[in-house]
């Protein structure tokens, strides 16, 4: 006999526990990173276990995939990290002005295409948490020219909207492909 589980449940998973044991009071900026990392795990766990399923989309005629969440989200915080906050000349990975939506439209199911998504996210969430944590203040500010100048306090506030958006995304595709809900 199986046991019936609700939607809000934890998603299954190794670290889900821990997802959200950050500080829920206290020095703004480990609350802040501290949210914004659970959020990225819950992306992370989402995509666990899976291979080739990650390119598969959602419905016709989106190519909304788990897959393009990870290469959107790694181009996403480039963009903010690298770019706006340390000034660096960094394009994006996966999409450009020829190809705008090509951290989606390229999220196809070989092998090298999901190693790649994972290196790139990862080394971006590496190089964003080192920048956060070495910035004197929440005040360090970029230039952006959608936003205009803004701080690394914004970033982050944006960053933890940006993957609670998407891990929204991420429940419905996951779900599609096996069946498997939670948190």
């Amino acid at each position: 006999m199986s046991s019936l589980s609700r939607r809000a449940e934890l998603f299954e998973g190794d670290g889900s526990e821990s997802r959200f044991s950050g500080p829920a009071t206290g020095d703004e900026r480990r609350m802040l990173t501290g949210m914004l990392a659970a959020q990225r795990a819950t992306l992370r766990l989402k995509c666990e276990g899976l291979g080739a399923e990650l390119a598969e989309r959602s419905v016709e005629p989106s190519t909304l995939s788990l897959l393009g969440l990870v290469r959107h989200l790694a181009d996403v915080e480039r963009r903010w990290f690298r770019r706006v906050l340390a000034g660096q000349d960094a394009p994006a990975v996966f999409s450009s002005p020829a190809a705008p939506d090509g951290d989606f439209d390229g999220a196809v199911a070989a092998p090298e295409v999901v190693a790649q998504a994972w290196d790139a996210w990862r080394t971006e969430v590496e190089f964003a948490e080192s920048f956060a944590a070495r910035a004197p203040d929440l005040e360090v500010s970029g230039k952006d020219g959608w936003r205009g100048e803004v701080s690394l306090r914004w970033v982050l506030v944006h960053m933890i909207e940006e993957y609670a958006r998407h891990n929204g995304h991420a429940d419905l595709l996951r779900e599609r492909i096996d069946g498997t809900i939670g948190l």
